[in-house]
C-alpha cells in the first residue's frame, strides 16, 4: 500500500498527464481567443484541437467544420483530393481570406492574385517573415534562406547568394553545358532501362531527380558526381526519404507535441538518422573546401562563401551579419533538397501531362524539329523561337503548381489587412492554387492548353497572374536555374524521345502526392527514340 501511494501505477501517471495538458490547453485557447478580434471568418474551431483536420482530409469531408453551405461539398470525388484543393473550395464559402485554427495558432488563408499580391508585395514588411514550425526549426534552426526569419541577416545572406549564384552561371550561357552534361547520362540510362523494361515502363524520377542535383552540385560544390556514385545517391535518397517522412508520417506530430522528435523508436528515429547522415556528408565536404581553400582563386559557392566569412572576420562583421560555417551548411542543405524536389516534380509532371496529351506532345516536336532540327543541342537563345512549346512548359506549371501553398509566411507585427485585424505570429498561407485555377482570369482553368498562353499570331503571352515561383521579397531565390533546366530539360526530352503509358496502365491521379512540393503519383513511361 505504502508503494503504491508514494509511487502512482502508471495508468494513474498518464491521466493526470492528460488532464494537465488538456487543461494547460484549454487555458491557452481561452487566452487566445481574446486576442483574436476582427480576424478573418473562417470555420468555427473546436477547443484545443482547431481546424486541424480541415487542413489534413479532402473537401468533401471539410463539411464537418462547415455547418453552412454544405451544399459546396456535395460533387462527388474519384479520389482523395489535397489540402490545397479543400483550402480553395473554402474560399466559396467564407471568401478569399479566411481563418482557420491548427490547435491555438491562427492561420489566415489567402486565395486569389489580388489579394496575394497585395499582401506580400505591398504590406512585404509585414508578411515576409517565416513561423516557428517546431519540426522545421529542429531540421534548420531557423538559419539558411528558405525557413530563416525575416531581417537584416536574412536579407544579407540572400543578397550573398543571388549574386554568388549568378557569378557561377545562374541565369547565364556558361551553366548550359553543366545541364547538357546531365541530359547525356538520362538520355544513356533511359535508352538502357526501357530496353531492360520490356514494355512495362521506366520509372524516371530517379534519373531526373540526379541530373537536376548535380547541376546544383556543380555550382554550390564545384563537382559533379557519377550517377551511380554510391555516396552521392544515398544522400540523395536520404533527403527524399527525409521529407516523405517529414511531411507524410507520424513526425508531423511533432509540429504539436516537439519532444517526440527525441523519442528512440519508429519513425522519430529514422528522421534524426537521415539528420545525421546528411550533416556528416555536407560538413565533410565543407570541411574538405576549408583545408583547399584559396582565396585568390575561389571554385564554388563554398569557396566563395568562405573567402566571405574571412573577409568580415577581418572588420569584426562576420557573426554579425550571420556568416558562419554553420549557416553555410544550412544554406547548402536549402539548395539541394528545395532546389532539387521542386525542378524534379515540374519535370516529371511535363512527361506525364505529355503522356496524357499526345497532340501536345506532337506540337512540341514539330516545333522543335522545324526550328532547331535534331542534329543539334538545344540553347536558351532558342527560346524565344520556341513560343508553343514554351507556352506548353508555363502550362504544366500552371497546372501542376508545384509548391501550391508556397512556404508559410507569419506576420511581424499587428496589423490591419483588408480590414480585418492580423494579429502578431499568424501564419499566413498563399494559396497558388488558386491564383492558377481562378475562373475569373483562366478560362475553363482545369482544362490542360498550352494555347492560352499564346496570342493570336502565336506568340507567347506573359500573364502576370502566372506566379509558380511566388511573389515578393520571399520569391524563389532559384527562379532563373529553374527556368534554365525546365527549359533545357524538357526540350531534349521531346527532341530526343517520345513518351507514352504503358498498355494496360491506367493514368495516375493528377491530384499528386502533398508534401513540401507537389509531387505526380508514382508512374512509369514507355520511350520511342526519335
Amino acid at each position: 500500500m505504502w508503494h503504491e501511494v508514494v509511487f502512482p501505477s502508471v495508468p494513474f501517471v498518464s491521466f493526470t498527464l492528460l488532464i494537465i495538458v488538456v487543461l494547460s490547453l484549454l487555458r491557452r485557447y481561452r487566452l487566445n481567443k481574446q486576442l483574436f478580434v476582427n480576424i478573418p471568418p473562417g470555420p468555427k474551431p473546436l477547443p484545443v484541437v482547431g481546424n486541424f483536420g480541415s487542413l489534413l482530409v479532402p473537401p468533401f469531408l471539410l463539411k464537418l467544420f462547415v455547418k453552412r453551405k454544405a451544399e459546396e461539398y456535395e460533387r462527388q470525388r474519384a479520389s482523395p483530393l489535397s489540402p490545397q484543393v479543400g483550402l480553395t473550395d473554402l474560399a466559396k464559402v467564407y471568401g478569399n481570406v479566411y481563418s482557420l485554427f491548427v490547435g491555438t495558432q491562427l492561420v489566415v488563408v489567402l486565395n486569389g492574385y489580388e489579394l496575394i499580391r497585395d499582401a506580400l508585395s505591398n504590406h512585404a514588411e509585414v508578411f515576409s517573415d517565416r513561423p516557428d514550425i517546431p519540426l522545421i526549426t529542429i531540421l534548420t534552426q531557423r538559419k539558411g534562406i528558405v525557413f530563416a526569419p525575416y531581417g537584416p541577416i536574412w536579407r544579407k545572406q540572400r543578397k550573398f547568394c543571388h549574386m554568388t549564384l549568378r557569378n557561377f552561371g545562374l541565369g547565364k550561357l556558361s551553366l548550359e553545358p553543366c545541364i547538357h552534361e546531365g541530359f547525356a547520362m538520362v538520355k544513356t540510362e533511359l535508352l538502357k532501362q526501357n530496353q531492360e523494361a520490356g514494355g512495362q515502363g521506366v520509372d524516371l524520377t530517379p534519373l531526373i531527380s540526379n541530373a537536376v542535383s548535380n547541376v546544383i552540385s556543380s555550382i554550390s560544390l564545384g563537382q559533379r558526381f557519377h550517377h551511380q556514385d554510391e555516396e552521392f545517391c544515398t544522400q540523395m535518397n536520404l533527403m527524399a526519404h527525409g521529407l516523405e517522412i517529414s511531411m507524410n508520417s507520424a513526425a508531423v506530430l511533432i509540429n504539436i507535441f516537439p519532444w517526440l522528435y527525441y523519442v528512440p523508436c519508429s519513425v522519430f528515429k529514422q528522421l534524426r538518422r537521415v539528420e545525421r547522415d546528411i550533416t556528416a556528408f555536407l560538413k565533410k565536404i565543407i570541411a574538405r573546401h576549408r583545408a583547399t581553400l584559396d582565396p585568390e582563386s575561389p571554385r564554388d559557392f563554398i569557396d566563395m562563401y568562405l573567402v566571405e566569412m574571412l573577409t568580415r572576420q577581418k572588420t569584426g562583421g562576420s557573426e554579425e551579419d550571420g556568416f558562419s560555417e554553420d549557416y553555410l551548411f544550412y544554406i547548402i542543405g536549402d539548395l539541394f533538397i528545395a532546389g532539387t524536389d521542386t525542378t524534379t516534380n515540374s519535370i516529371l509532371w511535363m512527361v506525364l501531362y505529355m503522356c496524357l496529351h499526345p497532340d501536345v506532345q506532337e506540337n512540341v516536336q514539330r516545333e522543335i524539329d522545324a526550328v532547331v532540327g535534331r542534329g543539334r543541342l538545344l540553347s536558351l537563345t532558342d527560346k524565344g523561337t520556341l513560343p508553343y512549346t514554351e507556352a506548353t512548359i508555363m502550362e504544366v506549371q500552371r497546372m501542376a503548381v508545384v509548391v501550391p501553398l508556397a512556404i508559410p509566411h507569419m506576420a511581424s507585427k499587428t496589423t490591419e489587412f483588408q480590414g480585418y485585424t492580423i494579429p502578431k505570429g499568424t501564419v499566413i498561407l498563399p494559396n497558388l492554387w488558386s491564383v492558377h485555377r481562378d475562373p475569373t482570369v483562366w478560362e475553363n482553368p482545369d482544362d490542360f492548353n498550352p494555347s492560352r498562353f499564346l496570342d493570336e499570331q502565336g506568340q507567347l503571352l506573359r500573364k502576370e497572374y502566372f506566379i509558380p515561383f511566388g511573389i515578393g521579397r520571399r520569391v524563389c531565390m532559384g527562379e532563373q536555374l529553374a527556368k534554365m533546366e525546365l527549359f533545357l530539360m524538357f526540350t531534349s526530352l521531346m527532341q530526343a524521345f517520345t513518351f507514352r503509358l504503358p498498355e494496360g496502365h491506367q493514368p495516375p491521379s493528377m491530384h499528386g502526392r502533398f508534401g513540401l512540393t507537389l509531387a505526380p503519383c508514382r508512374f512509369s513511361v514507355c520511350v520511342t527514340p526519335r
